[in-house]
């Protein structure tokens, strides 16, 4: 691991320290910074906001891999479905708890609401990019990529709030149904 990727990290562990003793809110970027042992300009070079320290994930790439490396023939839907239970099935116990996490301070935090939406620009970029890679029009990507995200930040918010689910559980019925199954 690089020095990019340690202080990044730092950055992530410090505000995860943070919120939760202290609340999203009452906690301030320069004191994440302190915590991580940078300035607050280094969590910016890092985070643009302090919501990217909650929304940003790193599974975006892998998930795009996944549905490019689907059948040719398969439609949209089920490429897409099926490219993300793939990918999410290489997620660990301690990535999916750390998941929950980011997911339980979005819930609990009313400021937060609707950051899973503006954190998923990127997501829907990359996976709409992989649709179009495999020949779909860009309008068809972009609108089964909006579905699959609405249907998977449902599943994962209500995964949150109940805490009786597994992670695998509940992305898997949602990409059933998102699937066609």
């Amino acid at each position: 691991m690089g020095r990019w990727e340690r202080t990044h990290e730092a950055l992530r562990q410090a505000a995860f320290e943070l919120f939760p003793e202290h609340g999203y809110s009452a906690t301030g970027t320069a004191q994440i910074a302190r915590c991580a042992g940078v300035s607050e300009m280094t969590l910016f070079r890092h985070f643009p906001t302090k919501e990217a320290l909650v929304v940003a994930d790193s599974f975006d790439p892998l998930m795009a891999d996944a549905v490019r490396l689907r059948p040719a023939e398969e439609p949209a839907m089920r490429a897409l479905a099926e490219g993300i239970r793939s990918a999410w099935a290489q997620v660990g116990d301690e990535e999916a708890q750390a998941l929950r996490e980011r997911l339980r301070i979005i819930v609990q935090t009313p400021v937060l609401r609707g950051a899973i939406e503006r954190g998923s620009e990127d997501t829907a970029i990359a996976l709409a990019g992989a649709l179009v890679d495999r020949g779909v029009s860009e309008t068809q990507a972009r609108v089964a990529t909006a579905a699959v995200i609405a249907g998977l930040s449902t599943a994962l918010l209500d995964w949150v709030r109940t805490d009786q689910t597994a992670l695998d559980a509940a992305l898997g019925s949602a990409l059933d149904v998102l699937g066609g199954e």
